[in-house]
């Protein structure tokens, strides 16, 4: 009679859980775990939640911590769940499978790519490698075109250490350029004074004739917008490196 009745239940589901509804000794349970209707993740993630309610803190529950790992869930996300879980079957079994995660979780996760993270502090892309201009520069830069009409603007990203060569900016009439931070920690530099530190909405007026430098902090990704104002007959005149006697005093 239970058969019956629970053959009726699973009949009673329709198409709502065909694969509950047509379950039976002879299914395999790998067809249930390879189910598309869910992803490995979230899979992982259900099965942790599912031994933590029923008590269960064995060796079972450590592999399916393990898996959930390798399934990309994160150190974040697993907190999160066990937290939300311990709300409906409790503290205790919330604390053991803590205890369990922490050990999983040991390791600190790889940090983001730095310049990927830096990216993602600008609306700006950082652009393409500035090969073209490598000559002038210590340490690898990157270019990105923001405007090419009108007045050109482009988005320059230092890595940590990179630095321009002196240069100056020449022009007969009107010219220079205008230095506008976006992200990350640099310096500007004019010939005979003190470095200037740059941070994020800072502007830097640079005038014609002036012999100076931007580029990053030693420690720091740096990406500024470089603005040419319209003059008559502008030129770039690249100079020698910033030593290291001058950088190396910088922080």
């Amino acid at each position: 009679m239970e058969k019956i009745v629970q053959t009726a239940g699973r009949n009673a589901l329709g198409q709502f859980a065909p694969a509950f509804a047509h379950y039976n000794d002879d299914v395999l349970f790998g067809e249930n775990w390879n189910d598309p209707g869910l992803d490995h993740k979230t899979r992982c993630l259900i099965t942790v939640v599912a031994l933590m309610s029923s008590g269960i803190t064995d060796s079972s529950l450590q592999y399916h911590l393990e898996s959930a790992k390798k399934a990309g869930v994160t150190r974040t996300e697993i907190a999160a769940a066990i937290t939300h879980a311990a709300f409906y079957v409790g503290w205790p079994k919330g604390w053991a499978v803590f205890n369990m995660a922490k050990q999983v979780w040991t390791e600190e996760e790889a940090p983001a790519d730095p310049k990927a993270a830096h990216a993602a502090e600008m609306v700006f892309p950082i652009g393409a490698s500035n090969d073209a201009y490598a000559q002038f520069f210590i340490g690898r830069s990157y270019l990105a075109p923001v405007s090419g009409s009108q007045v050109g603007i482009f988005n320059v990203t230092f890595e940590p250490g990179c630095r321009n060569n002196w240069h100056v900016h020449h022009a007969d009439q009107g010219g220079g350029q205008i230095l506008l931070c976006l992200a990350g920690r640099g310096y500007y530099q004019e010939w005979g004074k003190e470095a200037q530190e740059l941070h994020p909405g800072d502007c830097v007026n640079i005038p014609v004739g002036v012999k100076h430098w931007h580029g990053a902090a030693p420690d720091s990704w740096f990406s500024h917008l470089a603005v040419e104002v319209p003059g008559v007959n502008g030129s770039n005149e690249w100079l020698e490196p910033v030593d290291d006697e001058i950088y190396g005093v910088l922080k």
